[in-house]
């Protein structure tokens, strides 16, 4: 049996020409969470977007970072922004997420966002909310790489959270 790696149509051979496509795909084999990060435009206008790149970078101070497509209709008001929120989205907030994933669409439409004391919007029913000042940005390529010093720290009652993998997003299920 043959351990040798693979990577695109090229069995035993590592290439450095990794197509977008082989490279999309096998991001799309790793299962992660859901985020859905808010902030607030110049003019105060809300401003979101939905990412799966979401990691913990330290305790000591709290930093967490993001990543954002530049290509995406909020990037504007997430080069200025100085706060913004992130939430971790749980299985009942899949339509939100998704919505925040479409580029053009209206991503504040409906009644799924409360007031919250930091002034960004709040989505409801998330599993958790991350209030963050801007802390770094870094260019990562064709995303750019918010970096958040967690400020305040909101736990929500809902304890499934929005999973995505293969392109679709799937329920939690503990094991045993």
């Amino acid at each position: 049996m043959s351990t040798a790696p693979v990577v695109g149509n090229h069995p035993g051979r590592i290439t450095p020409d990794v197509s977008a496509e082989d490279f999309r795909e096998a991001l799309s084999r790793f299962p992660s969470g859901v985020t859905v990060v808010v902030t607030e435009d110049d003019t105060g206008t809300p401003r979101g977007f939905t990412a799966s790149a979401f990691t913990a970078v330290s305790q000591e101070p709290p930093l967490v970072l993001v990543c954002l497509t530049k290509s995406a209709d909020s990037y504007p008001a997430f080069t200025t922004a100085d706060r913004f929120a992130i939430h971790f989205a749980a299985d009942e907030n899949t339509p939100v997420a998704t919505r925040f994933a479409t580029k053009g669409a209206d991503k504040f439409a409906g009644d799924d966002f409360d007031e919250h004391p930091d002034g960004l919007p709040a989505l409801r029913g998330a599993v958790a909310r991350l209030s963050c000042s801007m802390h770094a940005r870094h260019d990562g390529g064709d995303h750019e790489i918010l970096v958040g010093r967690v400020e305040g720290v909101h736990l929500g009652a809902a304890e499934t959270p929005a999973v995505y993998h293969a392109r679709r997003f799937h329920t939690l299920v503990p094991l045993g």
